[in-house]
């Protein structure tokens, strides 16, 4: 069934459309997701979110655009607002614990720091490092270049998603590439 069709029986509320439409495409919105948040569990929640809106707004999709960019874009916003209120929860739990416990908290991260690295750990550590510093890239830098390198979508349907032109997606992810340098360089000429 084309996205055309499944979109009318969608329209109708066809359940038997919508599941198809879900099946087609949940392996698509996780991996976006997923890109953004790096938590399964995080990205498994956003996609359910990314599917009910389009449920309920599916009468919004104009058909001039393709259905998967329009999925993208509401999967990437949805991924964003995800991690405005995640940064905003723990800026909050950093003050807490500044002003209720700041003795335990640096205790604990004491304790933590002198339990021991392995290979695993600097493996994790190293992604750690990686994702933050992507995470920290700005918002147009950071979304065209998880769509870039987590998705594999081509410059004009990153343009698509983010409604820009080829050019900007080429120079935001010339910039985001320049920023990941030289986020990294200092972690690495300390390694």
């Amino acid at each position: 069934m084309s996205d055309k069709d499944l979109v009318e029986k969608i329209l109708q509320k066809d359940e038997q459309a919508f599941r198809q439409f879900v099946e087609q495409y949940q392996s698509l919105v996780l991996k976006i997701c997923n890109g953004f948040v790096h938590d399964e569990n995080d990205a498994q929640d956003i996609a359910q979110d990314v599917f009910i809106e389009v449920y309920q707004s599916i009468e919004s999709f104009r058909n001039d655009a393709k259905l998967s960019t329009w999925l993208y874009r509401i999967a990437v916003n949805k991924s964003l607002n995800h991690l405005r209120k995640s940064r905003r929860k723990q800026w909050i739990q950093s003050i807490e614990n500044i002003f209720s416990n700041g003795d335990n908290n640096a205790n604990n991260i004491q304790a933590s720091e002198s339990a021991g690295a392995d290979f695993h750990l600097e493996s994790k550590e190293r992604a750690k490092i990686l994702h933050e510093a992507i995470n920290s890239l700005p918002k147009m830098q950071h979304t065209a270049f998880i769509l870039n390198k987590y998705k594999d979508l081509s410059y004009k349907e990153i343009a698509d998603v983010m409604q820009t032109s080829i050019p900007s997606v080429e120079s935001l992810l010339h910039r985001a590439k320049l920023n990941l340098q030289k986020k990294l360089i200092n972690y690495y000429k300390n390694f």
